[in-house]
């Protein structure tokens, strides 16, 4: 089934006009109870005066892991996430990647500039730590030094090298501009992998975000879906010692397409 044909079969899912009320008059209120709780941790907390501070990312985390459950997204870690500040990179698959990954690894993430100044979620944003740069105008350098900036404060930064959602089968081509700033800063590269999984065992066809569903459909569909499984691994870091751009984006690449592999091993059902 095409992740298309699974966004239709959801909208004209059996449920009934009451059952739909109820749904989403529940997912209304657990939207805005996390929502308000994230004000609460930022303000309570103050992280406002210091959005950046490393120990922040612990408040990062409950806070995804409550979106999670908002939208019904069981994560399942394995192995250990390391701590150890570094330039993380992960497959993209969805925008719930955002709260699987911040549920299971304690990071701050990238945001386009825009977003800092959305009503609600661009001050919840500021206030939870996310880092955002500044696009456009071919001006990847200075973004470059941004996210070296950032690294060299120890400040754990995540982005998605591929630049695009996938439907989670495979890793596309990866983008290695922004691996830079990982050697500029002599930090290391942490590679995730993230693997959305059905209650049958298989790939899920809901969660990816692609092809032609607007985000208001995507969302419907996300919150009338059966809970589904992400599974989330780190694999050993990649020091950036004696590497080139080229030569890391190579390895990085192969890293994460050889551990998306390991992980549907892993987790699907019939996967060999």
């Amino acid at each position: 089934m095409t992740q298309q044909q699974a966004i239709k079969k959801s909208k004209s899912s059996n449920l009934s006009m009451l059952s739909k009320l109820f749904l989403y008059s529940k997912k209304i209120v657990t939207g805005t109870a996390a929502v308000s709780e994230g004000f609460y941790l930022v303000y309570r907390h103050q992280l406002y005066k210091d959005p950046n501070n490393p120990n922040n990312t612990r408040y990062v985390q409950y806070f995804c892991r409550r979106l999670c459950d908002v939208f019904n997204v069981d994560v399942r870690v394995h192995g250990d996430i390391p701590r150890e500040p570094a330039l993380w990179v992960s497959n993209h698959i969805s925008w719930l990647d955002i709260a699987v990954l911040g549920s299971g690894a304690r990071v701050f993430f990238l945001a386009k500039a825009e977003i800092e100044k959305w009503p609600i979620f661009g001050n919840l944003a500021k206030g939870g730590g996310t880092l955002f740069i500044k696009r456009g105008s071919g001006d990847s350098v200075r973004i470059r030094e941004q996210i070296a900036e950032f690294l060299q404060k120890d400040i754990p930064v995540l982005f998605f090298p591929e630049a695009t959602t996938t439907d989670g089968s495979k890793v596309k081509k990866v983008h290695g501009r922004i691996l830079g700033a990982a050697i500029e800063a002599k930090k290391p590269v942490q590679v995730c992998v993230i693997c959305y999984v059905n209650k049958n065992g298989q790939l899920d066809t809901v969660a990816p975000f692609i092809g032609d569903v607007t985000f208001a459909e995507h969302i419907q569909a996300v919150l009338e879906m059966p809970k589904v499984k992400a599974h989330l691994k780190a694999f050993p870091k990649i020091s950036t010692e004696g590497h080139s751009v080229e030569s890391l984006t190579k390895l990085v690449q192969e890293t994460m397409q050889t551990g998306l592999e390991e992980l549907q091993r892993e987790v699907l059902v019939g996967h060999v």
